[in-house]
């Protein structure tokens, strides 16, 4: 699996609610930032996105302006992603217009899944659409 592969892999299991940690370097320099968050190190990403995957549902994640560019062991991507989901304890719907950005390593000593890494990721948005 190529870097746009495991960014697009990513997405899919947002949208099927799969486990998402297993995407990122288990490392206490990767970083994720959401829209409300800061996670910093391995741990606090799979904590959160545990969280996140426990307390919503329904995901929409609608790739807008993929690009991805790779040299060598390293790529990084940007994106504009419609995404909206459902908090369930809340009941509640949001969905937002988002920019992603991010970093991807290629670690050929990792044999789960894809051999590319989250190593930083950076969700925003201008605001709420819903």
């Amino acid at each position: 699996m190529d870097a746009e592969a495991t960014v697009r892999a990513y997405y899919e299991a947002l949208r099927a609610g799969e486990p998402l940690y297993p995407f990122f370097a288990r490392e206490e320099s990767t970083v994720k930032f959401g829209i409300g968050e800061r996670l910093t190190g391995y741990e606090a990403i799979r904590a959160g996105l545990e969280a996140q995957t426990e307390t919503t549902a329904d995901w929409t994640v609608d790739s807008g302006r993929l690009v991805v560019e790779t040299a060598g062991d390293h790529a990084w991507f940007s994106d504009d992603v419609f995404m909206a989901w459902t908090d369930v304890e809340r009941d509640r719907r949001y969905a937002f217009d988002t920019r992603w950005s991010g970093t991807l390593q290629r670690r050929a000593d990792d044999a789960d899944a894809t051999p590319w890494r989250f190593v930083g990721m950076h969700v925003s948005t201008e605001g709420e659409t819903a």
